[in-house]
């Protein structure tokens, strides 16, 4: 009994950790709106289920990576407060991945979305 507890506990520090997430997080906001608007696309251009398998995924590796970029973000600001190179090079890195999952997410909504407008 304790594994489902213990199971269930970590799922609502899951979803709570979600929740801070998209209450604090700028880019996570706008990230949600463009999932949000996306979603609404799917639905109004009849998208196929293939399709829709590619832009969900697209969309949780998005917000994935754009919250481990804020919780490297957030480490490095605790250990190192001041500015530092090391800890700016870092944090680049990381925004970096955010940047090459963005730049994917946009080339698959075109692949997925230019046919159905032309």
């Amino acid at each position: 009994m304790s594994f489902i507890i213990n199971r269930l506990k970590s799922i609502r520090y899951a979803c709570r950790g979600a929740y801070l997430l998209l209450k604090t997080e700028a880019s996570i906001q706008t990230q949600f709106v463009i999932a949000v608007l996306v979603t609404i696309a799917g639905f109004y251009f009849e998208i196929s289920t293939t399709e829709w398998i590619l832009q969900t995924l697209t969309i949780a590796l998005i917000m994935s990576i754009e919250g481990m970029n804020t919780a490297i973000e957030k480490i490095a600001d605790f250990i190192h407060p001041d500015h530092h190179y090391k800890i700016g090079f870092i944090k680049d890195i990381a925004a970096g991945a955010v940047c090459i999952a963005a730049f994917a997410a946009v080339i698959i909504g075109f692949i997925i979305y230019i046919p159905k407008i032309f």
